[in-house]
């Protein structure tokens, strides 16, 4: 009894002291929970409560009945999705796209870094920084309206150098293929000076004594970014890469409806899982059948990360995300 008595005694203190020290540190940090508070509001009311209503996915919607006492259809919205024929289109059509905007972005973006690190004025350096990360604040709609008049058949500007050249205007707005490298372009040259940023701020916390070693030891300027930059940037890359990975089935609706519009002509190339899900919306007022594409699109977000993050878990464990 005296052993029992000791023990619980013990493991009251132990409870008491954590408890003591939980509610210490929130005394104690106090000011920064207060800071993140608004972050974790806006995460709570925007992101998980709205969450409630993937149960439309599986009812038709009564705007009398509400949420909860319209009819259940089970699965139903699903199967008009994808008897529509519309599922492996936009789907196809998200996955490529946003695998392209992955790559290229990566892979310029990484360059842009490397070049501004290697900038010995710093006036020229500020300049060009400033000028590429410009067009990360302009809105889609101005850039749909910029390439509205490059590309207008009558007026734009496209069509006013092929004539000018005595060369056939080209229809662009009724030319599906051509609009893949227009949005892949204008993609990566709104978020490129945006992107670079998180790469200039990992070269710039590379060990210098190793760029010193190696240039002692005559590697020239190549020879330290492809032996020591590069390798040093893996990690952010794949950490990065994972991040975008979890938004590859979620199209930038900004950008594609600004751009794109209510084009029919260029659906084939360009609809994408969310232009897809508010046409539905907008135009047959399917609720159920928007909020089924809309969890469709999540679920596979969602299994794509853990797929990516457990092999990179196996290949190496401190690059995965948990």
């Amino acid at each position: 009894m005296n052993c029992e008595n000791i023990i619980g005694s013990d493991t009251k203190r132990k409870v008491t002291h954590v408890n003591k020290g939980f509610w210490y540190k929130v005394k104690k940090y106090k000011i920064l929970l207060l800071m993140l508070a608004p972050t974790v509001l806006n995460y709570l009311i925007f992101h998980y409560l709205p969450m409630f209503g993937v149960l439309l996915a599986f009812k038709t919607y009564d705007f009398k009945l509400g949420i909860l006492d319209s009819p259940w259809v089970g699965f139903d919205n699903f199967k008009f999705f994808f008897v529509s024929g519309q599922a492996f289109r936009v789907t196809r059509n998200t996955l490529l796209y946003n695998a392209t905007f992955i790559t290229i972005d990566t892979i310029t973006q990484i360059f842009t870094a490397i070049i501004l690190s290697e900038l010995g004025n710093k006036y020229f350096k500020k300049i060009m920084q400033t000028m590429m990360f410009m067009p990360y604040f302009i809105s889609w709609v101005v850039v749909g309206a910029f390439i509205y008049n490059i590309f207008n058949f009558d007026y734009g500007l496209f069509n006013s150098v092929l004539k000018y050249f005595g060369l056939e205007p080209i229809n662009a707005y009724s030319t599906p293929w051509i609009w893949k490298y227009i949005l892949v372009f204008f993609k990566n040259w709104k978020g490129i000076g945006y992107g670079s940023v998180v790469y200039l701020a990992a070269i710039t916390g590379i060990d210098s004594e190793m760029y010193e070693a190696a240039e002692i030891d005559g590697a020239n300027i190549w020879k330290r970014i492809r032996h020591i930059t590069i390798p040093c940037l893996i990690p952010t890359v794949i950490v990065l890469t994972l991040l975008a990975l979890g938004g590859i089935f979620r199209g930038d609706f900004a950008m594609f409806y600004q751009i794109v519009g209510e084009n029919g002509l260029l659906y084939n190339a360009t609809d994408v899982i969310d232009t897809f899900a508010f046409r539905s919306l907008m135009r047959t007022n399917e609720f159920g059948m928007a909020s089924a594409v809309g969890l469709y699109q999540s679920v596979l977000c969602f299994s794509l990360v853990m797929i990516v993050n457990y092999v990179v878990r196996r290949v190496d464990k401190d690059s995965a995300l948990f």
